[in-house]
């Protein structure tokens, strides 16, 4: 049940926002009361052109109660371009049937593809599996808001898709029958892979411009499980068959082309000790983790590291191409795996370049996740 704050806060801000830059949501079960009481950790990521805006999700079927709601703070900002902000909600359920989180509210940014009214979705699954004996975990995943690619240069966008429960992720375009979005036309100038890589070819510069991008990210079991519900009713699951699905929203920028598509010159590359696409780390409540990554580009100008993951990360700079990511968990965090994903920027005249995305996993007071861990290479 929403509180009235939060309406009153929905209100005002829906006829505000009309500068969407998409969109994720994932979730964590937490604590399990002896009444069968489950307590639902339950991550967003909100993003506009400007940090202000704030929105809600709608929830139906096993609601129970929000126990606790930190309204989003601000996670990193590419200034003149996007805001990028996390927010956190737990909800106390009463038994371990599904429910669904939808949000469906403000404009995307002027695009490409047509894409006006926004609309996100997410099903958060409970039941009890046969392979773990514990209520399932959804895909983790984020992203920045605004990924950049020249219009002359091959890039691949290789999403971080993993689960803690092992399970094989996926990834597909929204559907517009099953309202998943409004409309959910894909870009015409990109191919997605089911093993969520997003592939770009050189574009005439006609297709310059902005994309939206409305993708869903799944779980599949790696073989057949059993989901029961409190009442002891069962759900044989398939190895085609989906658990859960979150949204994963953002934009996809094609720029002028540039001299040059080697990485390192105009486009920034990483160098060492920058950590390679993938790499797990492990970090303890209330103990501090640093995260150095370095960069070169020797034809433009190194600008700034732009991420998203947990809102208090903080990101330093240390001098053109040097920079620290440092996070100290809270109790909140304890035994999830995070994500935490970046680009560097580089400008070059007028144009703005990115590096490839590169994404972490954090395990906060935990033993690395089951296998196939779901960083899936290019396809």
């Amino acid at each position: 049940m929403l509180l009235p704050a939060l309406l009153l806060l929905f209100l005002v801000c829906r006829t505000q926002a009309s500068h969407v830059y998409g969109t994720m949501m994932t979730y964590y079960p937490k604590n399990m009361g002896a009444d069968g009481s489950i307590s639902v950790i339950l991550r967003y990521k909100l993003n506009y052109l400007t940090c202000p805006y704030v929105d809600v999700w709608t929830c139906s079927g096993n609601c129970g109660n929000q126990t606790q709601s930190f309204l989003s703070a601000q996670v990193d900002v590419s200034s003149g371009e996007w805001c990028q902000r996390e927010g956190i909600m737990t909800q106390l359920v009463p038994n371990n049937s599904p429910l669904q989180l939808v949000m469906s509210t403000n404009i995307w940014a002027t695009n490409l593809n047509g894409i006006s009214s926004r609309t996100a979705v997410t099903f958060v699954e409970l039941r009890t599996r046969s392979d773990t004996g514990k209520p399932n975990t959804s895909p983790q995943t984020t992203i920045i808001p605004v990924v950049k690619a020249p219009s002359n240069c091959q890039t691949y966008v290789d999403l971080l898709a993993f689960d803690p429960d092992g399970d094989k992720v996926r990834c597909r375009y929204g559907d517009d029958s099953s309202s998943e979005c409004s409309p959910c036309t894909p870009p015409p100038i990109l191919n997605l892979s089911s093993s969520c890589t997003l592939s770009f070819s050189p574009t005439p510069s006609s297709a310059e411009g902005l994309y939206v991008i409305q993708l869903v990210m799944e779980d599949f079991p790696t073989q057949n499980m059993v989901l029961t519900q409190s009442n002891c009713s069962q759900e044989v699951k398939t190895t085609s068959s989906a658990i859960s699905k979150i949204p994963v929203q953002f934009v996809f920028k094609v720029l002028p082309a540039v001299p040059s598509c080697s990485d390192g010159l105009y486009l920034p590359r990483f160098l060492p000790p920058t950590p390679e696409n993938g790499a797990q780390f492990n970090a303890a409540v209330n103990q501090s983790l640093e995260i150095t990554i370095r960069a070169e580009a020797t034809q433009s100008v190194i600008t700034e590291l732009l991420f998203s993951g947990p809102y208090d990360v903080v990101k330093i700079t240390s001098g053109s191409g040097n920079f620290t990511l440092r996070w100290t968990p809270s109790d909140i965090s304890d035994k999830e795996h995070l994500p935490i994903c970046f680009v560097i920027q580089a400008s070059f005249n007028s144009s703005v370049y990115q590096s490839e995305l590169r994404c972490v996993v954090v395990g906060v007071g935990t033993t690395p996740p089951p296998t196939p861990f779901g960083f899936h290479g290019i396809v």
